[in-house]
């Protein structure tokens, strides 16, 4: 049997690409917070969602004397007590922002994840629980920051035993 490039096997598209918007705030000047955002999607219905593409936009980090200042957003499929690297099976999306000032001289430089990926990846992950999280945290900063952005992606129905699979693997790899 054929595989079809732009469907996962066992996956029955159920929707058109939708954006969800998110946005989080640190409650504490650097201090990991993480918001939970809602899929809605049906369990019943063995409801999953594939996601394409992540956009974060985040605050920048703040410019102190002889300080290394940073800003880490990450998207996750699971909850987390902090921030975690793309190396985690759960993160589908990073940026770090970060400002060098030595002796009165700045440096900033980001590091992120392809914001859209390239067009021969199929999909970036699939999300199979209800919901997915925000998280961030600054260094160094005196004040609280913030950072928002789009997930974008569509609603699936999954066969029985691929559902199943799904959700044990991203429950069991939180």
């Amino acid at each position: 049997m054929p595989i079809i490039i732009g469907m996962p096997q066992g996956l029955k598209q159920s929707s058109a690409v939708v954006p969800i918007g998110f946005s989080v705030t640190e409650s504490g000047a650097n201090t990991f917070t993480q918001t939970q955002v809602d899929l809605n999607l049906s369990p019943l219905d063995r409801e999953v969602f594939v996601a394409l593409a992540v956009n974060l936009d985040s605050g920048v980090p703040e410019n102190v004397d002889d300080t290394e200042t940073s800003v880490r957003t990450r998207l996750t499929t699971t909850s987390q007590t902090g921030i975690v690297g793309l190396d985690n099976a759960n993160c589908l999306a990073a940026l770090s922002l970060f400002c060098v000032n030595q002796g009165g001289t700045a440096v900033s430089y980001t590091n992120q994840a392809l914001e859209t990926p390239p067009s021969t990846l199929e999909y970036i992950g699939i999300i199979a629980t209800n919901d997915f999280f925000v998280g961030i945290e600054g260094r160094g900063n005196a004040a609280a920051t913030g950072a928002s952005g789009k997930l974008y992606g569509y609603r699936a129905v999954a066969s029985a035993d691929i559902y199943a699979a799904l959700v044990q693997s991203e429950v069991l790899s939180a």
